[in-house]
């Protein structure tokens, strides 16, 4: 217990053998149960995971193997699942890889025991040292999905948003439908936009980037963010659709709606007509106006749509 509260660590797997001791070894003497999910590893993951049961079991460590490969949004899943049986009043999920400071667990889940937040996400980014730890690719590729999830989720205030470390409370976890979530590296993008529909409070924790401690990445940022932009381009229609049209109406929808007809308009009409201006020769003043119209006030309003968005969830920070 940790404040009287019981507390759940998930802990998603996939081919970890060489870490999986290592991350549950450390972990302090307040965690109630630990749920170790088997993503279909290859390796000896499974049978070092039953071994640390035995060896840990003040921890009462239930492991769970996935018969096929799910993604890790897939184990995230099935591990809050097994929490949500238990009732427990936070779960936290920490990947297998040991890239998640136990000290730094605390920091994490006070702001829910204190009824400050329903979830809680690590943040590497705040860090000083963050460009000098994380590879410059994934930190980069990192910024450009945290700066689309902000669009999409509408938590303008959360960075970082591809954090595994984080803490969620019962209710939010009572209210998800875990069944539908997204299965793969999306699955943080995809909570986000989840639990902003039904206004739960969301808050970035600094935490340190650890690196180097034997982890092994199967990420490519290069290709996730092509792949990961398409859906949160999805989610962002997704939110909008289900919070301020089905759940409730704001007038935001009608900001972003023009904004991102009338800009596109616009602005490729005005690249046309740079080419013919460029290649065939002068262009109509009229043309050039109305390509300017369309591109300014299309901008606008998707502005105006963005600030609305930010004023109407500024409560959930």
């Amino acid at each position: 217990m940790y404040k009287n509260k019981s507390l759940a660590i998930v802990v998603p797997c996939h081919n970890e053998e060489t870490q999986i001791k290592k991350v549950i070894s450390t972990l302090p003497d307040f965690v109630d149960m630990v749920y170790i999910i088997d993503d279909c590893s290859d390796d000896n993951t499974y049978e070092i995971s039953q071994s640390l049961s035995e060896e840990y079991n003040s921890f009462n460590i239930t492991v769970l193997r996935h018969e096929t490969n799910q993604g890790v949004g897939g184990s995230i899943a099935s591990g809050y699942k097994m929490a949500l049986e238990a009732k427990a009043d936070i779960t936290v999920v920490m990947a297998g890889d040991a890239q998640m400071d136990p000290n730094e667990l605390p920091d994490i889940i006070d702001p829910i025991v204190n009824d400050k937040a329903d979830y809680t996400k690590g943040n590497r980014l705040f860090s000083g040292q963050a460009w000098e730890m994380i590879p410059h690719v994934r930190y980069l590729g990192n910024s450009v999905l945290s700066l689309l999830t902000k669009i999409a989720s509408g938590y303008w205030h959360v960075a970082d948003s591809q954090s595994g470390y984080t803490a969620i409370n019962l209710k939010a976890l009572q209210t998800i439908n875990w069944d539908k979530m997204y299965k793969r590296y999306g699955q943080p993008n995809d909570l986000l936009v989840r639990l902003n529909i039904y206004d739960f409070r969301v808050k970035d924790i600094p935490i340190k980037p650890i690196y180097g401690v034997g982890e092994r990445s199967g990420i490519k940022p290069i290709r996730m963010i092509p792949r990961l932009s398409r859906l949160i381009f999805r989610l962002f229609f997704y939110r909008l659709l289900h919070k301020y049209i089905i759940r409730d109406f704001h007038p935001l929808v009608f900001f972003y709606i023009f904004g991102l007809i009338l800009f596109p308009i616009g602005f490729f009409f005005g690249l046309y007509l740079v080419g013919a201006r460029i290649f065939v020769g002068p262009i109509e003043e009229t043309s050039a106006l109305f390509s300017a119209l369309f591109t300014i006030t299309g901008l606008q309003f998707l502005l105006f749509a963005m600030w609305f968005d930010m004023d109407t969830n500024k409560h959930l920070k």
